[in-house]
């Protein structure tokens, strides 16, 4: 089957905001007494927003508006670290396959949890080179439920089957298959082993490596 779009999840694929992340998380945990480390930080991989709070309070309830208090305190941190992204922030081997596949006519779009995924892309200055972003606004069902990689597909108007999903995450990658997609993962097997094909990262992959029969078994 033709691979018609190209889909990628935004945080640790295109450009790597985790540090970012850790940095607004522990601010906020910081100031709360709640012990967070780099370990804790690695399980919000692919997660909402929502689910990372829940996941940093380690059991612990509050109220809906403290969580929604905390969640936009931790936010407008993370968006005051976003000001330092530039173009130099896109991972290796992003650019090229990027423009590689969009001159073979392979459509182009970005499926990422992060709410401020317009403001990374525009500061990666990426936004000419796609057809569609889907972001934490548009779906209710976060991954790894496949809503978002669905809509996504909808945007560029393909079927799921004939789209590929590039996803470092663990429940990107289930999210991917459960949508019935071409699973890339990026990343150690232990984490994305689930996935039709592995990469350490998206660093010297070109086109034929995605699209070659073998790959594709």
């Amino acid at each position: 089957m033709i691979l018609e779009a190209f889909v990628f999840d935004l945080d640790g694929v295109i450009t790597d905001t985790a540090e970012y992340h850790f940095r607004a998380w522990k601010r906020l945990a910081d100031e709360e007494g709640i012990p967070f480390s780099r370990e804790d930080n690695d399980k919000l991989r692919g997660v909402s927003r929502r689910q990372s709070l829940q996941i940093l309070l380690k059991g612990r309830s509050l109220p809906e508006d403290e969580m929604e208090a905390w969640m936009e305190r931790k936010n407008n941190y993370y968006r005051a670290y976003l000001a330092e992204i530039t173009p130099d922030n896109l991972l290796p081997g992003v650019e090229t396959l990027l423009h590689e596949a969009r001159a073979n006519g392979i459509k182009l779009g970005i499926a990422s949890a992060s709410k401020n995924a317009m403001d990374v892309i525009n500061n990666l200055q990426i936004a000419h080179l796609l057809d569609a972003v889907g972001d934490g606004y548009c779906v209710s069902n976060p991954k790894p439920a496949p809503d978002l990689f669905i809509w996504v597909a909808g945007r560029l108007n393909v079927y799921p089957a004939r789209a590929a999903v590039f996803e470092d995450a663990e429940a990107g990658i289930a999210a991917a298959l459960k949508a019935g997609m071409f699973a890339i993962g990026l990343g150690p097997q232990e984490r994305v082993g689930q996935a039709h094909i592995v990469f350490p990262s998206l660093a010297n992959v070109v086109l034929v490596d995605i699209a070659t029969p073998d790959n594709r078994a």
